[in-house]
């Protein structure tokens, strides 16, 4: 029963300080990775892959996702509660006294800087990311040789998948399935 307490408790805090969308969750995973012990950052790694491969928001579908690995069902409906909650209560708020204070310099400011905000989480976020797929420093650690450093295949796949978005217009399922489909025949 307390581990259902912790889960909402750490998804309450995510979902009201996680402004930005799901990517600006990734800060907070981390956190709750390192105090809770409940899944390490490779672990995260593939949370993100699971989420962005299923419907819905992705701080909602690795809530649901973190809270299922760690307590089943119930975990999995205590942290999604837990993280959409605050959202929920905040709307409910702002839209009572939203066009009241629209004007107000004060509110102007605060969006103002509420943004860059949520852009730096995103990109501390997508670092996080890209250093766990792309980089290997614990074998660079040990070896020092600047080679043990790359992932190369996956910088390689990153780099052609970023190529083909690019310049290519096709619905980003096609992408997933693709990625899935070289992950199987490669042993990626």
């Amino acid at each position: 029963m307390l581990i259902l307490v912790r889960l909402f408790y750490e998804f309450f805090k995510t979902g009201l300080f996680a402004i930005g969308g799901g990517l600006a969750t990734m800060p907070f995973l981390y956190n709750i990775s390192e105090s809770t012990g409940w899944f390490s950052r490779s672990d995260l790694t593939n949370m993100i892959a699971v989420s962005e491969s299923t419907p819905g928001p992705l701080g909602v579908n690795m809530a649901t996702y973190v809270g299922f690995s760690v307590s089943g069902i119930p975990g999995g409906i205590i942290a999604t509660l837990g993280l959409v909650c605050p959202a929920v209560v905040i709307i409910i708020i702002i839209s009572k006294f939203l066009n009241k204070f629209k004007e107000n310099p004060y509110v102007e400011a605060v969006f103002h800087t509420i943004r860059p905000t949520s852009t730096g989480l995103i990109v501390g976020a997508c670092w996080g990311v890209v250093e766990i797929t792309m980089f290997y420093v614990d074998k660079f650690n040990i070896s020092s040789k600047l080679i043990d450093l790359f992932n190369f295949k996956s910088i390689i796949f990153a780099l052609i998948l970023f190529f083909l978005i690019k310049y290519t217009n096709k619905h980003p399922v096609i992408y997933i399935a693709l990625s899935a489909v070289v992950g199987i025949l490669l042993s990626f």
